[in-house]
């Protein structure tokens, strides 16, 4: 396949931090394939350049995706971005890269900022290596705590940094949850990195939810001095269906009480199917 996706970089905020490469890409390439068609026209805007553009996000049809190819197996130059920094790391992208590296195209990176290393940098914590978790699940609340408890295991495990991505509304929630499974860490809420109103405050997240902050804009946090913990549990699905079962449980009161301990729902539908065969036997 004679064609290349470039996964380009984009700014997290300030339109300086724009690569002389990015540039390059999105002024020469023949299509532009962007999460949001009205960020990427501001952006080629700013630049004073008019390519043609299309959308490619997580709801995008399974038909986006093969036109995408078709383009490429004809040798288009597509420039892939998503709405601030690198494409495929928590936004859409990774699919796209996927298969056009199966079906033969170049596919070539051009980093750009990232909110993650500037929110470590940010936080001027000491580590080898941070663990990054994105943004947890948004809800129940119970996946949340959850993915949360199952994170900071992780972390405290490897003795590394834990970094998150949160949306300005969870954000009290958020640091609540967080002055209960780790009241003595440190943590480092970044707000708008890059921007002008960018703000850094750290502290134990008591401290932090005492001092108060701006509830808009794009938040990243840094939470370190994580300690040790013991490794969560782990449940072995297909037993608990068999157990659910043989005490008659009804699937609904299965799927009930496996999304309340936190099981993704399609687990819980698949464990609920299960109990229910057992039940039959």
């Amino acid at each position: 396949m004679a064609g290349r996706l470039l996964v380009v970089g984009t700014p997290i905020g300030n339109l300086g931090d724009l690569t002389p490469r990015a540039v390059d890409a999105l002024r020469s390439a023949d299509l532009v394939v962007a999460e949001d068609t009205r960020m990427a026209r501001r952006l080629l805007a700013h630049l004073g350049a008019k390519r043609p553009i299309v959308s490619y996000n997580d709801h995008s049809p399974e038909t986006r995706t093969s036109e995408l190819l078709d383009r490429l197996a004809g040798g288009a130059t597509l420039a892939f971005t998503t709405d601030a920094g690198m494409p495929a790391v928590s936004d859409p992208g990774a699919r796209l890269v996927e298969v056009a590296r199966a079906a033969g195209a170049s596919v070539e990176v051009l980093p750009g900022p990232s909110a993650v290393t500037a929110a470590v940098a940010a936080a001027g914590v000491d580590s080898l290596g941070f663990l990054f978790g994105g943004f947890l699940p948004s809800r129940p609340d119970s996946a949340r705590g959850v993915a949360l408890r199952r994170l900071l295991d992780a972390s405290g495990s490897a003795g590394m940094p834990l970094v998150l991505f949160e949306a300005p509304h969870r954000m009290e929630a958020l640091l609540a949850a967080l002055q209960r499974e780790v009241p003595d860490g440190r943590v480092a809420v970044c707000r708008e990195l890059t921007k002008l109103h960018e703000e850094v405050l750290v502290g134990t997240p008591a401290e932090v939810r005492a001092v108060g902050f701006d509830p808009r804009g794009e938040f990243t946090l840094v939470i370190s001095r994580i300690p040790r913990r013991e490794p969560a549990f782990a449940v072995d699905l297909s037993a608990l269906g068999d157990a659910a079962g043989r005490a008659g449980l009804s699937p609904r009161t299965v799927v009930e009480l496996l999304r309340a301990a936190g099981v993704p729902r399609r687990d819980a539908y698949r464990v609920a199917q299960t109990s229910a065969a057992v039940s039959d036997d």
